[in-house]
């Protein structure tokens, strides 16, 4: 019997407050989450939510698991909310937690250790219209509630958003690569074998890089936003437990879309394909262009659009899953990138969770068929991912849900003095793939990562020791 907890929202008008800026302002004592909609399509909502309700989540429940924990939450009349999220879960998946229905993948853990899932319940929350340029705090009024009521809350809220935390001070030294370009490669080689082989059609295959850093992690998240915005960027905290390793954050500039899903329609957005921006506007179109006429990207992505098309229609009514703008071309600060929309009409019965459990992990990071993919990332990259290429969003009261993908996404965790990044670049190797190439790409990928560091010498040439 899942234990039931009541909640009436009450919404007030917060004028023009920044999400990233209030990230900063409730970071210390809050465990907030941010689901930001920085730049791209669509930039339109941003959610920060803080201050989760007790005990509502257990990783060791896997992804249906999550339904449970929303199920013992229930809104009660009160005011109407505003933007895509009602209350209820938000929370980061660890790509750990492989796909739900299929054997698991033995891997070994990841590096930090961290959790394999992290967030909550939240009644509590900062919704943000980025397009008007208003902002709304909708807090829980719960009867019986323990914590203060609902106009003391929000004068300790509006008091703590009004106040100016002093900045850290951030210093980054130079990424190091966990293993050599001549290892990655090498690397890319086999996976080549194995399609070869006939053991597969494409895989995803990333390595990491560490970086000690200087500063607090939401500091440095408002850099990674200035030097490389995205639809989909995301932060989430969470403090040190008896149960995993020390104090983690998450930072993602990610500009890919696992799923939408408003209680009817699903929607999954797989990016294929990566050329480098330039700063001549002709060359830059012609390598946008490039990109587009590109078999190779153009195939790739193909392959990743069945799988998908394969994934919804587990959830789908007959018949009911299409394609949309095969292919198109997406720009952001540092990259073109190749996308193409999957869309599904649900069965009656199915809810978010059905949804987020047929597509995850993303085909895009892992590839096709996708449970093999998986056992061949884990052999050839030799550790778990973490976080790294698995989700952060929400499913509310209502049904509905959004998650991202991961990517573009650095691992932070305290150390005792300062911190240490841990992130990883990667992408889809076919057989046509050049091993020298896609190597390069992954360090491509890592431009906006190293702007947002400021360094000179982005990749040591030594690997990391182990």
């Amino acid at each position: 019997m899942v234990a039931q907890r009541r909640f009436r929202p009450r919404v007030f008008e917060s004028g023009d407050v920044e999400l990233f800026d209030a990230l900063r302002k409730l970071f210390a004592h809050r465990l907030p989450i941010l689901l930001d909609s920085a730049q791209g399509e669509p930039s339109r909502w941003s959610v920060l939510a803080f201050d989760p309700l007790p005990n509502a989540i257990d990783e060791r429940r896997g992804v249906l698991g999550l339904r449970e924990a929303l199920a013992s939450l229930h809104a009660e009349g009160g005011d109407e909310i505003p933007g895509p999220f009602h209350g209820g879960l938000v929370c980061a998946l660890s790509y750990d937690l492989g796909a739900s229905g299929e054997r698991r993948v033995e891997c070994a853990r990841e590096p930090f250790e961290f959790p394999l899932l992290v967030g909550g319940l939240y009644v509590d929350f900062l919704v943000r219209d980025e397009a008007l340029r208003r902002t709304w705090l909708v807090l829980g009024d719960e009867p019986g509630d323990a914590r203060a009521d609902v106009s003391a809350r929000r004068a300790v809220v509006q008091a703590e958003l009004a106040f100016e935390p002093p900045r850290s001070k951030l210093r980054a030294e130079a990424l190091v690569r966990s293993v050599t370009s001549t290892e990655h490669r090498a690397r890319i080689e086999r996976c080549r074998e194995f399609i070869a082989q006939g053991e597969i059609y494409q895989a995803n295959i990333a390595h990491r890089f560490t970086c000690a850093a200087a500063g607090l992690p939401h500091d440095w998240y408002e850099r990674l936003r200035a030097a490389n915005p995205a639809p989909y960027m995301a932060f989430a905290r969470w403090r040190a437990s008896d149960g995993f390793a020390p104090e983690g954050a998450l930072l993602s500039a990610s500009p890919e879309l696992l799923v939408e899903f408003d209680g009817r329609c699903a929607r999954t957005r797989p990016i294929k394909g990566t050329s480098a921006r330039s700063d001549d506007v002709r060359e830059d179109l012609r390598r946008g262009e490039q990109l587009l006429a590109s078999a190779k990207d153009r195939a790739e992505l193909a392959m990743i659009v069945d799988l998908e098309r394969n994934d919804l229609a587990r959830v789908a009514l007959p018949g009911e899953v299409w394609v949309e703008g095969f292919p198109y071309l997406a720009s952001y600060p540092r990259v073109h990138h190749l996308m193409a929309d999957v869309v599904a009409v649900t069965r009656p019965e199915i809810d978010a969770f059905d949804v987020l459990a047929a597509l995850f992990p993303g085909g895009s990071i892992t590839g096709a068929p996708k449970l093999r993919a998986m056992e061949l990332i884990a052999r050839l990259e030799g550790e778990g991912r973490g976080f790294f290429s698995g989700s952060l969003g929400y499913v509310d009261l209502r049904g509905h849900a959004a998650f991202n993908i991961l990517i573009r996404t650095a691992l932070w965790r305290a150390q005792p003095e300062g911190g240490e990044f841990s992130l990883r670049f990667g992408g889809g190797i076919t057989w046509a793939s050049d091993a020298l190439a896609e190597d390069a790409e992954t360090l491509t990928k890592a431009a906006g990562w190293i702007d947002a560091l400021q360094l000179d010498r982005p990749v040591a040439s030594r690997p990391q020791p182990r």
